[in-house]
């Protein structure tokens, strides 16, 4: 699917460049102790830049650096530099990067960011001490008590808890699911989403300090999702992640009325996953913004591959190689749905073909909760030769698949109506699964067809109308599609005129596509 990166970024950073002499100096050091200093190197429109000098005031050699902060939710750090960050909740953490640690007596080190929204870092601490120097509070909150299920869906837990002390002041929890966190929330309740139907989880909270204190565990909860059949994710857009500034997913489906996407696009950076070689995907960049999607009972699915990337099985020499790319992304992020997007050469080449279906395999057997879509281009009449190779190599490999998403798109026929094609490219593609998976029943295939028209104008000059997506919501309200999505949603949010990577080209409200394609539950 199309998709470009604004050249705003470059000229904010060129101006950047050109501010950054100006930030005021940083204070005095405390001696005898590792200090972090953040300055504040400028602002525009909604952004900032910062940065934090790390200073080695001790008389021996420190081997490592991390300093910690909070940012509240409505702040995101959309690129950073010579630090590995991550996200937990509120929570961001830095660590040194390879070349700028150790730090000898004396010795400094500096990382940057550039964030979106009206907070900054508060909290600061630097190798579990006070960034301006010494221990600072080591008091633990009380752990919470009185955890309880208040609520079970099909894919949500919702949980309560009493309040936990402290001597300077609790500043969050933290939700554990089977010793991993699923969530983080400033109040004394929260929604676990992105579960699987008809299954038990097992729950635990710990409270946080503005030190960094966290509490021991409180008591342990059990809770099993409703039961049910069809998708958990009926809806999910594509979102450009890489547009500029990066999209708030939380205010897309606010906008929207929905309560999933599909995030777009990770792609292969010398056999390593990378969001659009930009960040590594291992350091679970915009994790955050994802837990806030899954705290109010929605979920992702992340693409890989796309128009203007390679996908791994392109660049990674064995299906092994490509395994473990594909098992760092779901273990970064907890991911339920991953989404392989084949388009370009990569639908005709038929040695990286293979080596996905084999590594698709591989990643069932190491992580079988995982549902894997293929999204592929169409015609009218179905996938073409090479899109139907794609297909029978997953189905003759064994790769478990849930979905057969079909770009309904760009047919290069601008004069015909591209509601109709839509739905006749769902019919075709039926046919053509139900060819493959023999002993499927009708119902059993319908739910494997995905369609995800490209909303307003297309590339090729036709045009998909709202009338067009009401007309293919109730096509997929008739045969009970297993998803319907779109490329793409801040496209949709724009509601404008002008270049089709940001703008529909059509009459619209914002978000009124997205608010049509809301109508199908499955």
């Amino acid at each position: 699917m199309p998709r470009s990166r604004s050249p705003l970024l470059a000229l904010v950073f060129a101006l950047l460049a050109t501010i950054g002499g100006v930030a005021a100096g940083a204070p005095a050091q405390a001696a005898g102790y590792l200090t972090a200093t953040y300055t504040l190197v400028g602002e525009w429109s909604g952004n900032f830049q910062a940065q934090y000098t790390i200073t080695n005031g001790t008389s021996a050699t420190v081997s490592s650096w991390k300093v910690e902060f909070d940012l509240n939710a409505a702040t995101t750090i959309t690129s950073s530099w010579d630090s590995v960050i991550t996200r937990t909740g509120n929570h961001i953490t830095a660590s040194n990067a390879a070349y700028n640690a150790p730090l000898a007596a004396g010795a400094s080190a500096t990382f940057g960011f550039i964030a979106s929204g009206p907070a900054r870092p508060a909290n600061c601490r630097v190798n579990g001490g006070l960034c301006a120097g010494g221990a600072g509070d080591t008091s633990a909150p009380t752990a919470p008590a009185n955890l309880r299920v208040t609520a079970t869906t099909r894919s949500t837990v919702a949980l309560a808890w009493t309040a936990s002390t402290d001597n300077v002041g609790v500043t969050g929890y933290d939700v554990y699911v089977g010793g991993s966190v699923a969530i983080s929330t400033t109040g004394t309740s929260g929604v676990v989403g992105g579960l699987n139907p008809s299954t038990s989880y097992t729950f635990t909270v710990k409270a946080r300090d503005a030190a960094g204190n966290s509490s021991a565990a409180g008591n342990t909860v059990s809770a099993t999702t409703a039961a049910g059949t069809g998708s958990l994710v009926p809806v999910a857009p594509y979102v450009d992640m890489g547009s500029y500034p990066t999209p708030s997913l939380t205010a897309l489906l606010a906008g929207g009325h929905l309560n999933s996407l599909t995030l777009a696009f990770i792609t292969g950076s010398g056999c390593k996953a990378s969001w659009f070689n930009a960040y590594d995907a291992r350091t679970a960049w915009q994790k955050d913004q994802i837990d806030a999607v899954r705290a109010q009972g929605g979920d992702v699915k992340i693409s890989l591959g796309g128009a203007a990337g390679s996908e791994l099985a392109q660049i990674c020499g064995t299906p092994q190689a490509v395994e473990t790319e594909y098992q760092a992304i779901v273990d970064a992020y907890n991911l339920k749905y991953l989404d392989i997007d084949i388009e370009g050469g990569a639908v005709a080449d038929p040695v990286s073909i293979a080596r996905r279906s084999q590594a698709l395999v591989l990643l069932q057997q190491a992580r079988p909760n995982v549902k894997i879509s293929l999204t592929l281009p169409v015609l009218p009449e179905g996938l073409d030769a090479n899109g139907f190779a794609v297909l029978k190599s997953a189905h003759d490999t064994g790769v478990n698949l849930d979905l057969v998403n079909v770009m309904a798109m760009d047919y290069q026929r601008p004069t015909g109506n591209y509601g109709t094609f839509a739905t006749q490219a769902a019919q075709s593609t039926f046919n053509q699964i139900k060819s493959l998976w023999t002993t499927k029943t009708d119902a059993q295939i319908w739910q494997m067809v995905g369609v995800t028209p490209m909303i307003g104008k297309n590339d090729d000059g036709g045009t998909f109308t709202l009338a067009d997506a009401s007309t293919l919501v109730a096509f997929a309200k008739s045969k009970h599609l297993g998803m319907l999505s779109f490329w793409e949603m801040t496209r949709d949010r724009n509601a404008c005129t002008g270049a089709l990577s940001q703008c529909t080209n059509v009459t619209q409200t914002p978000y009124q596509f997205s608010q049509i394609f809301a109508g199908f539950t499955g």
